[in-house]
């Protein structure tokens, strides 16, 4: 199937039934599928082709998702657009990506003004609510094209979505996801989130759409299921969506499920209707993960994968959370679950050989799942695809009864909030300042974000600056996501013979207290 076919399977389901639900605003499937039908056509009219990248860049919008849905239709590749991030790395990734079309939302027409001229590839500029004068004006473009589907034929390897990942030197690759990999994904889902016939899901899009909400929305969607936005993550909005929408599934990431259970108004919901919250993307606390437990009921459902194997490598199924009518022990819950029927895990050592179960190696998976590469880098996919594996990165272990866990990452990747910090490009930021002499970016353990951002930095000799100054230089550079949460400055930062910063002797100081492996 190409990703827009299940889209299409729940439009035959009921042309009139509702699709998107934003506020006071409805789509039904009908609509959305001309909506996507009209902006297809008038994408391919302009001459574009199959795998052409083009992206939205929009906070949670229905029109947003709906110019995502459209890119699928015209057999194009998506182009996924973080609006928390920083105006010049957005600008490096749409021209590292080549992307030809970009839709945005009248708020940012400033800053996508500011990258015009240095953005080459991008050929067509399309404005999706507002009237921007060096822009295309969605509505009043796309009444001139037909609603009938494009006659578009999509090859299970053409490339459907190029997602930015962090690199070597901080700057962000582009993961080629594929018709194949992103519909094995969405197929391992329907599996997991089972629903009787004929029965339609509810889903939540509260995080971003960007990221994992919107492609997990797309199994709601292959069962003629309504989704509901949210434009912003506000805890009170959230619980009163949760409780008044009848919730079936939502996903989030565990820094907000803590922002979740620790709101003064939780108690005495009624979440009855919720069958699947879905967590992942960092980190959870086995402690907080209990207390989801007790308010949300059996319904507790993790999935573990990265970007280049998109969110199925392992599940820890609902059941999978509880023993004999007890919650499940500690080591369970610290778990990824187990592997998805269509995934291969294999857990190697530096010399890529299998190791026994139980032994701790890197984590590496194969299947129709996989990337099929980094766009424009094949030896990074050569270092990272080897003999048909993937190597992730994460160091881990599979126990004597299949559960796969993580017990540290090899690559020096912090994830916080369910977002990707590369420790490298923050560091450069802070280096930029001329105070610094060195400095450690390291992820600790948070209770609110799951890792946070840490800066351990080396003065020069006689030099001062704040810890608040380092901060802001970062946020100015980076945005808020990537700035330290905290900055700690340290006399002589620990290296070895040859001078290199050792970051592990900086990070093992914070999480000493902290278990990392299963006994």
């Amino acid at each position: 199937m190409a990703v827009i076919d299940f889209f299409e399977r729940g439009y035959r389901y009921g042309a009139d039934a509702d699709y998107l639900v934003f506020g006071e605003r409805t789509y039904s499937y009908q609509e959305a599928r001309d909506f996507t039908c009209q902006v297809a056509n008038g994408l391919l009219t302009m001459g574009l082709r199959k795998e052409t990248k083009a992206a939205v860049w929009a906070k949670n919008d229905p029109v947003g998702w709906l110019c995502t849905l459209s890119i699928w239709r015209a057999g194009m590749a998506w182009v996924p657009i973080n609006y928390r991030n920083s105006t010049s790395e957005n600008g490096y990734i749409l021209e590292a990506f080549d992307c030809e079309v970009l839709f945005f939302q009248a708020e940012f027409a400033e800053q996508v003004a500011s990258l015009r001229a240095s953005l080459t590839s991008v050929r067509h500029y399309i404005c999706f609510d507002g009237v921007v004068d060096w822009a295309i004006n969605l509505e009043q473009w796309m009444a001139g094209y037909a609603t009938m589907p494009p006659q578009i034929t999509c090859d299970m390897g053409d490339v459907c979505a190029v997602m930015a990942t962090g690199g070597t030197t901080g700057r962000p690759k582009g993961v080629m996801n594929t018709h194949r990999s992103l519909s094995t994904m969405v197929t391992s889902w329907l599996a997991a989130l089972y629903y009787p016939p004929l029965v339609r899901p509810v889903n939540l899009a509260a995080a971003p759409l960007t990221h994992t909400a919107g492609i997990f929305s797309l199994m709601a969607a292959a069962r003629g299921g309504k989704l509901i936005i949210l434009p912003r993550l506000e805890p009170e909005l959230l619980l009163d969506t949760l409780e008044q929408q009848q919730i079936s599934e939502l996903f989030l990431p565990p820094t907000v499920i803590y922002i979740l259970l620790d709101h003064p108004r939780i108690k005495g919901r009624n979440f009855s209707a919720l069958r699947y919250f879905l967590y992942g993307a960092a980190p959870m606390s086995v402690d907080k993960l209990k207390r989801a437990l007790g308010i949300f009921g059996p319904v507790m459902i993790q999935g573990f994968g990265q970007t280049e194997a998109p969110a199925c490598i392992s599940c820890l199924e609902p059941a999978e959370h509880f023993d004999g009518g007890q919650i499940a022990p500690d080591e369970r819950l610290s778990s990824c679950g187990r592997p998805f029927p269509l995934v291969g895990v294999s857990i190697q050592n530096d010399a890529n050989a299998s190791l026994p179960q139980g032994e701790v190696g890197e984590i590496c998976v194969q299947g129709d799942m996989l990337m099929k590469g980094y766009y424009k880098d094949e030896q990074k996919t050569a270092e990272t695809i080897i003999d048909g594996w993937l190597h992730t990165g994460d160091v881990g272990f599979i126990d004597a009864a299949g559960y796969l866990h993580i017990t540290d990452r090899k690559k020096d990747m912090i994830i916080t909030g369910g977002f990707n910090v590369f420790s490298s490009e923050v560091e450069g930021a802070i280096n930029s300042h001329p105070a610094v002499q060195d400095c450690a970016v390291v992820g600790v353990p948070d209770d609110k974000w799951g890792e946070a951002v840490k800066a351990v930095v080396e003065l020069n000799p006689g030099a001062s600056v704040s810890a608040e100054e380092l901060i802001n230089l970062c946020k100015d550079k980076l945005g808020s996501v990537k700035a330290p949460k905290t900055v700690e400055f340290i006399d002589k930062l620990p290296r070895s013979s040859v001078g290199k910063v050792l970051k592990r002797a900086v990070r093992e100081k914070y999480w000493a207290d902290k278990t990392k492996q299963v006994n």
